[in-house]
């Protein structure tokens, strides 16, 4: 009994830092971290995942779990491993803005309902868009890419090694490459709307005892989902162009932590 008691503490101690970092990148992550997942089968998978990365964690110094370096550490595996996961949020958030930015303009930012994978409301273009990103995410191995960055991660940030501060800085200044990502692939239906608008405008300066306001909204969002057929089949593309720049964004940091 004691022999077998000395042969598995060791092993849940080398268990014990990568399931921290792990459990930590799926509860950030896309589609994976999302409320529908629930947290038994995302705690699950941080367990299976913790088992295949043993050969990446193994040889390094194990602080004791129930000590104060022991504390500092799971901290530091907590936070590396929700940057990573925050980090292939952002071009999740990307396809989100752009649902809001369509809906506001087409008119159907009005239209909310329940959606239970966030626990909040949302309109209609949000979820469709959300849906195609996800679709995408496992059609391009979303969730393998996350495994291989979380491997990767234990090389550049090994278990009692620290973190760059670097990593969190980079990422916070990537959120207004979200902004701006957004912006771009809404600005056709945006740019479009806005001209049907405008021209709507001189024709009721035109004939004032017409009721434009009544067609006009009918037409903008017509025309709204109209440009919206003509942006959604690219959106597929930019996805995987932006997940791509997040890749080389936590590939350039591994190699100023790793070397």
């Amino acid at each position: 009994m004691l022999e077998a008691s000395n042969l598995l503490l060791p092993l849940i101690g080398a268990l014990w830092w990568p399931f921290c970092r792990i459990m930590a990148m799926l509860t950030t992550a896309p589609v994976i971290g999302d409320g529908v997942v629930p947290l038994t089968v995302r705690a699950l998978l941080s367990v299976v995942l913790a088992f295949l990365m043993l050969p990446l964690t193994k040889g390094g110094a194990m602080p004791d779990p129930f000590s104060l370096a022991g504390v500092v550490a799971m901290i530091e595996q907590a936070v590396i491993g929700a940057a990573i996961g925050l980090a292939m949020q952002l071009t999740m958030a990307v396809i989100g803005m752009l649902g809001f930015l369509v809906s506001s303009q087409v008119g159907f930012s009005m239209a909310q309902m329940n959606d239970p994978v966030n626990g909040q409301q949302s309109d209609v273009i949000s979820g469709l868009l959300g849906l195609v990103a996800m679709l995408v995410f496992f059609a391009i191995d979303g969730h393998l890419v996350l495994a291989g960055v979380m491997g990767q991660s234990f090389r550049a940030w090994p278990v009692g090694g620290g973190y760059s501060a670097l990593l969190l800085q980079t990422i916070a200044l990537n959120v207004g490459w979200v902004f701006s990502a957004a912006i771009l692939l809404a600005l056709p239906i945006v740019f479009s709307t806005l001209v049907v608008q405008i021209g709507f405008g001189f024709l009721n300066r035109v004939a004032p005892s017409l009721n434009l306001f009544s067609l006009g909204f009918s037409l903008v969002t017509l025309f709204g989902l109209m440009m919206l057929v003509q942006v959604v089949r690219f959106v597929p593309e930019h996805y995987v162009q932006m997940t791509n720049q997040v890749l080389e964004m936590l590939q350039q940091q591994m190699r100023l932590a790793h070397g």
